[in-house]
């Protein structure tokens, strides 16, 4: 039979998370500080018990964001580390290189201009530039859209083919009456994205919303980023999509060529 939780114990249970996460964090810190540190060492930083810093150390060894140093005893920080930290540079360093591009764009064509990076199965806007057109534009920053009725085509149409079905393979959402549900169609439009160098959305999440975008390459050539054109669809006509695109792709191999691709 289960205990009924007593008054003011849910608190204590939630204080105590909060104290293990800071506690944690300061395990972290202790180990960037020094380098590398044995769980007595750490425990006597800490001001706690030697076995509450060898659960700490554990839970984080196991997320790979520890390590420990052969068989001296050692513990020293892991490749998930690294690994949050690059995921973290990889957005400011695409948001700051952005600007100027997206700022340039922007001004040329008069209407909104965003970057946007995967995150998960959404696309997320982290920067955004007006143009002179699109004063009653949307504020679209911080924002996440599903990828099959955005610019985050893009993002689809460069992912490893797993991932990609396995998006594919969820229930797609129909925000209206031109949203591309059937998996069928929307891989046709993903191949052509691909082929062309742009995606395009019309109407697909919003009615009188139609945007177009561009890959942003890393060094690597992984696609990071997104690059999106978007206004009313009384301006960007199916007669400008065209040379949208094309101007939306030169910005992203720009972007690209800033974050070194190519070189």
């Amino acid at each position: 039979m289960t205990r009924a939780r007593q008054p003011g114990e849910q608190g204590r249970t939630a204080s105590g998370a909060v104290r293990s996460v800071d506690r944690a964090v300061s395990v972290l810190e202790i180990l960037a500080r020094r380098g590398e540190a044995g769980v007595t060492e750490i425990a006597d930083e800490l001001g706690v018990h030697r076995s509450t810093a060898f659960r700490l150390l554990g839970v984080l060894e196991n997320r790979g964001l520890v390590a420990q140093a052969g068989d001296r005893g050692k513990y020293h920080l892991g490749a998930g580390v690294l690994r949050l930290a690059g995921a973290a540079a990889v957005r400011l360093d695409v948001s700051q290189e952005g600007v100027p591009v997206c700022r340039d764009l922007a001004d040329e064509l008069g209407e909104t201009v965003n970057t946007a990076v995967l995150d998960d199965f959404a696309a997320v806007n982290i920067m955004q530039a007006r143009g002179t057109a699109s004063v009653t534009a949307q504020d679209w920053l911080g924002r996440r859209t599903p990828l099959h009725a955005t610019s985050g085509k893009v993002f689809l149409a460069h992912m490893a083919p797993a991932l990609r079905e396995e998006y594919l393979g969820r229930p797609l959402h129909r925000f209206t009456d031109h949203t591309l549900t059937e998996t069928s169609l929307l891989r046709g439009e993903l191949e052509r994205a691909a082929e062309q160098g742009y995606a395009s959305t019309r109407e697909e999440l919003e009615l009188g919303l139609v945007a177009v975008a561009a890959p942003v390459r890393a060094h690597d050539g992984a696609v990071i980023a997104a690059i999106s054109v978007s206004g009313p669809v009384y301006r960007l006509t199916p007669d400008r999509l065209a040379s949208l695109g094309a101007r939306t792709a030169a910005a992203a191999a720009e972007l690209s060529r800033r974050m070194g691709y190519g070189f």
